[in-house]
C-alpha cells in the first residue's frame, strides 16, 4: 500500500500533466520518464532494496546503540575510577598531613630534648669549671703556704743560726724530736 501511494503521488506531482498532447504515448518524453521511474522503483522493490537498506540501517542503528552502551559503560567505569583515585588522593593527602604533623611534633620534642641536654651540659661544664677553679685556688693557696713555710723556715734558720751556739742548738733539736715523737704517738 505504501508503495502504491508513493507511486501515485509521484505520478500526480510529476510535470507529466504539464505536457501537451496525449500523455500515454511513447512519443511523450514525460511518459517514458515516468515508465522508467516506475520500472526503477519496481526493480528496487523486486530485489528488496528498501528492506535491505532498512536492515542495513537497523544494523547500523544496533551497532551505534551498542557503541553508545559501551561508551556509557566506559564512562561509568571512568567515573568510578576517577572517584576511586580522588578518594585515594584524599587518603594519601591525609596520611601526608599526619606524617608532617608527626614530624613537626617529633622535631619539637627533639628540639626540647636538645635544649634540655644543652642546659644540662652547660650546667655540668660550669660545675666542672667551678671545681677546677676551686682546685686551682686551693692549689695556689697551698703553694703560697708552702712557700711561706719555706721562707719562714729559712728566716728562722738564719735567725736561729745567728743567735744559737752549739749547746742551745742541741737542746732545741732534742726538744723538737720529743715534740714530734709526742705528736706521732
Amino acid at each position: 500500500m505504501k508503495y502504491l501511494t508513493a507511486a501515485l503521488m509521484t505520478v500526480f506531482a510529476s510535470p507529466a500533466f504539464a505536457a501537451t498532447g496525449p500523455f500515454v504515448s511513447l512519443k511523450n518524453t514525460n511518459f517514458i520518464v515516468l515508465l522508467a521511474f516506475l520500472l526503477f522503483i519496481g526493480i528496487l522493490i523486486y530485489f528488496k532494496v528498501p528492506s535491505k537498506i532498512g536492515d542495513m540501517l537497523d544494523g547500523r542503528s544496533a551497532a551505534i546503540k551498542s557503541e553508545l552502551d559501551e561508551a556509557k559503560a566506559l564512562r561509568e567505569e571512568a567515573q568510578s575510577l576517577l572517584a576511586s583515585y580522588e578518594r585515594k588522593q584524599k587518603e594519601v593527602q591525609a596520611q601526608a598531613d599526619r606524617i608532617v604533623a608527626t614530624a613537626k611534633d617529633e622535631a619539637a620534642t627533639a628540639a626540647e630534648t636538645a635544649k634540655a641536654d644543652i642546659a644540662n651540659s652547660i650546667t655540668r661544664r660550669l660545675a666542672a669549671a667551678e671545681e677546677q677553679i676551686g682546685s686551682a685556688k686551693a692549689s695556689a693557696i697551698k703553694a703560697v703556704k708552702d712557700q711561706a713555710v719555706v721562707v719562714a723556715v729559712a728566716a728562722a734558720k738564719d735567725v736561729i743560726a745567728a743567735q744559737m751556739d752549739a749547746k742551745a742548738g742541741n737542746a732545741l733539736i732534742d726538744a723538737a724530736i720529743a715534740d714530734v715523737e709526742a705528736k706521732l704517738h
